[in-house]
Order: C-alpha cells, then structure tokens, then sequence
C-alpha cells in the first residue's frame, strides 16, 4: 500500500521537523522568556513519543524515510528561530498554526487508514490527542495582534507545502 506507506512517510518527517521546532524555541526560551520554557519542554517531549512511534513503524516495515526529512530539520531550526525571536506570542501563533494545520492532515489519514490499515491507523490516533492539546494551549495563549493573522497565515502556508513536498519526495 503506497498510500500507506507515505502517510508514515510524512508523519516522521513532520514529527522530526516539530522537534527541531521545539528544540530551537526552547534554547531561545531559558534565556529569553523562561515562564514559557517548561511548557515548551512539554510539547517537546511529546514531539519525541511521536517521532519515535512513526520511526518504530518505519523500521518494522522496512519503510524509507522521508528524502527531504534533514529540509524539515533545518525549516524546523529556522522556524523556531524566527517565532523565537519574535516572542512568546510569535511561540504560541507558530504552535497554534502548525497544529491545526497538522489536525487537518491527521483526520484525513485517520479516515484513509480506519479503511485500510489499522496498525497504522492506531499510531496516527496515538498522536492526536496531544496534537490537539497544542494547538489548543497555542490558540489560547497566542493574544491578537498585528503579528497574528500574517505570521498564522505564512505558518500554516509552509507547513501545508512541507507535507505537500514530503509526499512527494
């Protein structure tokens, strides 16, 4: 199954670029908004239970990795560095786009795999919940601003591209 195997494909490569995310506004965050750190921490550790539950999958399958998975690390970087640097509401936007932009995938890959594979089907389930825990803590602490609706928008447009490119690479 194709299909199937490039949903995992994709998920991988998105939970290894949403580490790099993390990892990048967590450095930021001890020294610049350190309130906001622990619960980056959080998410971040999440983030690591997810990549690990879809490499399992990759490996117990003999399923290649994502070609383009290292450009997820280094936008991954990159993003976490500019909503960094732009503060803890640029944290929270950032989190709060990717997130449902991500929920919208994964319901889409839960219907196809509900169908027609259940192992698989398990795993992106697996991962919702914490997903949406996310994106809710994001939309939340993420106050309006001028920053808001642009940085939402351009976030959720990358994101939307990656997993676009990762499908087809």
């Amino acid at each position: 199954m194709k299909e199937v195997e490039r949903i995992i494909r994709v998920d991988h490569a998105g939970e290894y670029g949403a580490i790099h995310i993390y990892r990048t506004q967590l450095f930021l965050a001890k020294y610049l908004y350190k309130d906001v750190a622990p619960k980056i921490e959080e998410m971040l550790s999440h983030e690591l239970v997810h990549y690990s539950t879809f490499n399992s999958l990759l490996k117990k399958r003999n399923i290649r990795s994502c070609y383009g998975i290292h450009l997820w690390a280094f936008g991954g970087v990159l993003l976490g560095l500019a909503s960094g640097l732009l503060g803890r509401n640029a944290i929270w936007v950032c989190t709060a786009s990717i997130e449902s932009t991500v929920l919208h995938h994964l319901e889409w890959q839960m219907d196809y795999l509900s169908k027609n594979d259940t192992e698989a089907f398990e795993a992106v389930a697996s991962i919702k919940a914490d997903e949406e825990e996310h994106q809710n803590y994001g939309a939340t602490n993420a106050s309006s601003s001028y920053l808001y609706k642009p940085l939402f928008s351009i976030v959720r447009g990358t994101t939307e591209f990656a997993i676009w490119l990762s499908t087809k690479l």
